[in-house]
């Protein structure tokens, strides 16, 4: 497994350049929201995800590692995360932490204590 939590494991499936926005994104144990935006650009791809009504309209950003899997054809992406750890992220503001290395740190240290290695 890829021990870089902002690059995509190399078994996601994950085809650099492939647009994934508008994708479904599946926690677990349930749906979480839609891709609104990606960035592929090596040592920080993530994704931000509208979670919609879900999360009372919350976007989060999950950086690519956390992405098990692809599936092209319907549509979805696979996280290897719970709803409940998505929704208790670090609260994110698309304007001001998309590209921030703090934050980026901050994200890193509280995904990778949910991860499987």
């Amino acid at each position: 497994m890829n021990t870089n939590l902002w690059g995509y494991q190399p078994t996601s499936g994950h085809t650099s350049g492939a647009d994934l926005t508008g994708y479904s994104v599946e926690a677990t144990d349930g749906s979480v929201g839609k891709v609104d935006k990606h960035s592929d650009e090596a040592g920080s791809a993530y994704l931000v995800v509208d979670t919609g009504v879900w999360i009372f309209g919350k976007d989060v950003l999950l950086p690519a590692g956390t992405v098990k899997g692809i599936d092209t054809e319907n549509q979805k992406i696979f996280v290897d995360l719970t709803k409940d750890q998505i929704k208790d992220s670090p609260e994110f503001d698309r304007h001001k932490h998309t590209t921030d290395p703090g934050y980026h740190a901050q994200l890193d240290s509280y995904y990778t204590s949910y991860r499987l290695m």
